[in-house]
Formats: C-alpha cells, sequence, structure tokens
C-alpha cells in the first residue's frame, strides 16, 4: 500500500503541472513550491518530509533518472539545480543556488540574493547532511562526505569531506 500512496502522490502533483517520469514515488510530507518549475525523471524515489523550494517561476528543478532524495533534505532554487541521473542524497542533504547579499549600507532584509546555478553530475553520493552552496558543480562519479560543506567545484571521482569540502581521496 505504501508504493502506491507513494505514486499516487506523483499523480496529484502531475496535476500541478510538475513533469514527472513514470514509476517515481514521493513520500509523505513531501513539499513542493511551484511543481510546474520541477521536473523528475524516471524510477525516482523521494523519501519522507523533504522539500522543493523554488522560489522564482523562472527557476528551474531537474532530477535525473533513479535519483534517490533521503528523509528531510531540502533544495532550494532561485535559478537552477540539476541532478543527474543514479545520484543519491542521503537524509538530510541540502543543496541551494542562491545567498543572501550582506552589503552594510542597507537592513539584511533589503538586499536581495545573488545566485549561481548547481550541477550535480551522474553517479553522485552526497552524505548525510552535507550542504552544497551556490555555483558549484559535482562532477561524476563524486562522493560527499558526510556534512561536507561545498563551496568549490568537486572533481569527477573524487572523495571529498571536510568544512569547507578538500578532496581526501579518489574512487578506483
Amino acid at each position: 500500500m505504501p508504493l502506491v500512496l507513494a505514486r499516487l502522490r506523483a499523480a496529484i502533483l502531475r496535476l500541478g503541472g510538475m513533469r514527472i517520469g513514470p514509476k517515481s514515488a514521493f513520500g509523505l510530507r513531501t513539499h513542493i513550491l511551484r511543481p510546474r518549475c520541477v521536473r523528475i525523471g524516471k524510477r525516482v524515489e523521494i523519501e519522507h518530509d523533504v522539500f522543493f523550494k523554488v522560489v522564482d517561476d523562472g527557476a528551474r528543478l531537474e532530477l535525473g533518472d533513479f535519483v534517490f532524495i533521503g528523509a528531510g533534505s531540502e533544495i532550494d532554487v532561485a535559478l537552477s539545480v540539476r541532478i543527474g541521473d543514479h545520484t543519491l542524497l542521503a537524509p538530510g542533504v541540502f543543496i541551494t543556488d542562491h545567498q543572501h547579499n550582506v552589503a552594510r549600507d542597507k537592513r539584511i532584509d533589503e538586499q536581495g540574493i545573488t545566485s549561481a546555478a548547481v550541477v550535480i553530475g551522474s553517479d553522485v553520493w552526497l552524505g548525510t547532511k552535507c550542504v552544497i552552496l551556490p555555483g558549484v558543480t559535482i562532477g561524476d562519479g563524486a562522493v560527499v562526505g558526510a556534512g561536507a560543506v561545498v563551496t568549490k567545484n568537486v572533481e569527477p571521482y573524487a572523495i571529498v569531506a571536510g568544512v569547507p569540502a578538500r578532496e581526501i581521496g579518489r574512487r578506483p
């Protein structure tokens, strides 16, 4: 029965304009702002309590085929976030393509944001509670360790960890 309900949630999201590939499933309490700005590939599994926060009508969030997103993950999009095929996001991952400006001459709530697209390749594993910041590209086959904060591009097949994330190895 849970699989049936997860696919029923996908059907309801399609009614809101979301493009969803076949056999994709959405867990309980998945929340999606602006579903018409989101494209989901086939056989994508999204666990419970995931939040897709698309903050602009022109923004785009694209998930490839066979993507898995763990419980409690959040993806904030003002411009563009793209995740490749066969990529796994562990629980609690946070991805954002924008940040608030911090000039001294204005109040923080008046400053707006700066955006830069995020691209996560195929066959990538993002460890639990890692953070991916604006403008980052993570190459195919890369692994990001739990709790890492990724501020710069990650080479294909690199293994990175730490705050800020740095390369600690390569996938054999």
